[in-house]
């Protein structure tokens, strides 16, 4: 689509210039009194062929200068453009006003070079003005707003905020959160603020999970699924869906990164090898593992639950289970019952940056109709 708009320009540009260009260049060679080619249609025509047989060798190169540029532009603040659009504007409209004084000036280089010249000098400092007092412009956007109270005076009390540059940033969601599926109680508390957003390759890689030949990986990536439309259709916050791709990149992780850096937006994740790249690559990170590690975890010892222990531990006599959301459950002589649902009781609870791990042993009932059996 990109080229064909460049294409477009072109030949609108050729037809232009072999309508107002060629006559001077047929009466240059001798040519004017021919009709047959010096009329409107052959200079037109003749300006589309040779602005044809440009854009044949230059499309490519102005399609990637487009392209970084429109890269460069989604990587600025919305409100430095703003700044930077009014204050160039406004340097323009200047050198355009104190132009007009010298238009009826019989010198070329009054009526013609000096407005060039005003133009560019003026747009360049109203550019540089925009760009350097952009912290005056945010403070004239202060948002106020009125408690509605009437203070013992008669007059309402004003309540100020300020919107710092972190303030509501775009908040992209990989893959393991929607699975982990936390994220949804925490939208519903009010802790995130903002938009959420999935890219496309977070949901190809959720549909790839649901679609697996293995039992736990399809219950995992339905989860992740079932949780994203329950955000979508609930509207606590706004959910928006990221369409673009980095084809030239393999692994979702590395492309949530490079979007988080197009976008300067904050990965929302518990995986803990994203959260160290990232850092690394100073992204902005929420970990909501980190966040539980901050507050107590929601099992304590003592308690009793039921789960399925699938696999044998990596000590003797254990074996594994996992809660929905994917927290792994230690079952002291575990091994005993694989793939039987079982009741135990939680002895202790570990939270790391990685995630949390209970440690369980089968109750006292569940041992005596294993005894019996």
């Amino acid at each position: 689509m990109r080229k064909k708009i460049i294409k477009t320009i072109f030949f609108a540009l050729g037809i232009g210039a072999g309508y107002s260009f060629l006559p001077y260049f047929w009466l240059l060679i001798g040519w004017q009194t021919n009709v047959w080619i010096n009329n409107a249609l052959v200079n037109m025509l003749f300006g589309l062929l040779i602005m044809w047989l440009i854009s044949l060798i230059a499309t490519d190169p102005v399609e990637m200068l487009i392209k970084k540029l429109e890269i460069n532009l989604a990587r600025q603040n919305p409100l430095t453009i703003i700044s930077v659009s009014i204050s160039t504007i406004i340097g323009l409209l200047i050198a355009v006003l104190i132009s007009t004084l010298f238009s009826h000036s019989q010198l070329f280089i009054l009526n013609t070079i000096l407005p060039i010249i005003l133009m560019l000098i003026l747009g360049y400092l109203g550019f540089v003005f925009g760009k350097n007092h952009l912290e005056d412009l945010k403070k004239l956007l202060v948002l106020r707003k009125k408690d509605g109270l009437a203070s013992e005076n008669g007059k309402n009390k004003v309540l100020e905020r300020k919107a710092g540059e972190n303030f509501h940033r775009l908040k992209l969601l990989d893959t393991n959160i929607l699975i982990d599926g936390r994220i949804y109680d925490l939208i519903q508390t009010g802790f995130i603020e903002g938009t959420l957003v999935v890219p496309n390759f977070v949901l190809y890689e959720l549909q790839y999970i649901a679609d697996s030949a293995d039992s736990i990986k399809r219950v995992r990536g339905r989860r992740g699924l079932d949780i994203l439309n329950k955000l979508r259709k609930e509207k606590k916050v706004p959910v928006e869906m990221y369409e673009g791709d980095f084809e030239d990149i393999q692994e979702v992780d590395s492309k949530l990164i490079k979007l988080a850096k197009l976008l300067d937006a904050v990965i929302v994740t518990n995986d803990y090898n994203l959260n160290k790249v990232s850092e690394f690559q100073n992204v902005e990170v929420l970990n909501v593992n980190a966040l539980a590690k901050a507050l107590r975890p929601r099992v304590i010892p003592g308690e009793k639950m039921t789960v399925t222990v699938i696999k044998n531990g990596t000590e003797r006599q254990q074996g594994v289970a996992y809660l929905d959301d994917g927290t792994m459950i230690v079952v002291e002589d575990g091994r005993y019952y694989l793939n039987q649902p079982i009741e135990v009781t939680v002895t202790s609870a570990l939270q790391t940056d990685a995630g949390r791990m209970i440690f369980a042993k089968p109750t006292h009932a569940t041992r005596e109709i294993k005894a019996k059996n």
